[in-house]
């Protein structure tokens, strides 16, 4: 079994110093990092950290270090925050931060390498194409055999993503995932979606969730009153174990480190498939994470402080 420790963090509040709780940005999932952010804000400050929201610009580093920050909570979604950049910018500064470094952030952002290099591993990941155009979108979803899924390869949250079962669908799905850059086709899984939460170098509770639409979208990862999560998942034991075994896997593989999310959808079959990594995963009343972290015992100011007293590690390393 896949041990389950879930060490808390019992640092003392004022040995953090000034704390940086990066939100907001200019990715296209702005708003649920600003979700994220505000209530990560409220649970450090509630625990005696000095805590200050920070609604980042691309001067974030300067703004860190004229402003005396001592470490930095990353909860930046999407591009330009959870993909290499500001990690980058903050690692020049020497300013700690919460999650994955440079490289591990960029490839998880890349759900198209991301796949690639687990699938090296010998880790299942439902077949898939980056394509650029509508022409290869189409070869793609002939090839693969419908249905299939269209996502762009650089975002997250559900943004872009649609769900295509008849090729008189590919067109508009293309063209709108196609908005925010390069696109994936991949053959769409059709048993449930379940994800594994990481925390230090364990997994916690599977949890699976089920919007009332036809797949787990944005409107039910953030607004929806009727999505239902299970946790801990309807599955065998020595399966649920496997999947978090494999979830641990895959974060070494693509580098990662702190804490962060692993997605799989299972096949007809009952084979769990890789969909992505998430190396800085929503925080907000709805999501995922949290749910896993409470199923493990810990509420959620003991989840941020825990993810938070990683950046001491960090000191050293970028001093």
């Amino acid at each position: 079994m896949v041990e389950t420790t879930y060490m808390t963090s019992d640092v003392l509040p004022e040995r953090y110093g000034k704390v940086a709780v990066v939100m907001g940005g200019w990715s296209a999932e702005r708003e649920v990092s600003l979700m994220s952010g505000q209530q990560i804000f409220d649970s450090l400050t509630s625990a005696g950290v000095d805590a200050h929201a920070v609604d980042a610009g691309r001067d974030i580093a300067a703004v860190l270090s004229d402003g005396g920050f001592d470490r930095a909570f990353l909860i930046l979604h999407g591009r330009g925050g959870e993909d290499g950049m500001v990690q980058g910018a903050l690692e020049l500064a020497g300013i700690p931060y919460t999650g994955s470094g440079v490289l591990a952030s960029a490839l998880s952002m890349d759900k198209w390498r991301a796949k690639g290099l687990v699938s090296l591993k010998g880790i299942a990941t439902p077949e898939a194409f980056e394509v650029f155009t509508l022409e290869e979108a189409e070869q793609a979803a002939s090839q693969i055999g419908f249905p299939v899924v269209i996502k762009p390869t650089l975002e997250g949250s559900s943004i872009g993503v649609a769900m295509v079962n008849q090729p008189q669908q590919l067109e508009p799905a293309f063209l709108e995932a196609r908005r925010y850059g390069p696109v994936l086709v991949e053959k769409r899984m059709l048993g449930i979606e379940v994800t594994a939460g990481i925390l230090g170098q364990e997994a916690l509770p599977l949890v699976s969730m089920k919007g009332a639409d036809e797949f787990y979208d944005y409107k039910a990862k953030y607004i929806a009153d009727n999505t239902v999560y299970q946790c801990p998942v309807d599955l065998p034991e020595s399966v649920a174990t496997s999947i978090q075994e494999t979830a641990l896997d895959i974060f070494r593989v693509l580098g990662c480190r702190g804490w962060g999310r692993v997605d799989f959808m299972l096949d007809e079959a009952g084979v769990a498939h890789f969909i992505e990594c998430n190396t800085a995963p929503g925080m907000t009343s709805h999501s995922l994470v949290p749910i896993a972290a409470r199923q493990a015992g810990m509420d959620f100011p003991t989840l941020c402080l825990q993810i938070l007293s990683d950046t001491l590690d960090m000191e050293e390393s970028i001093a």
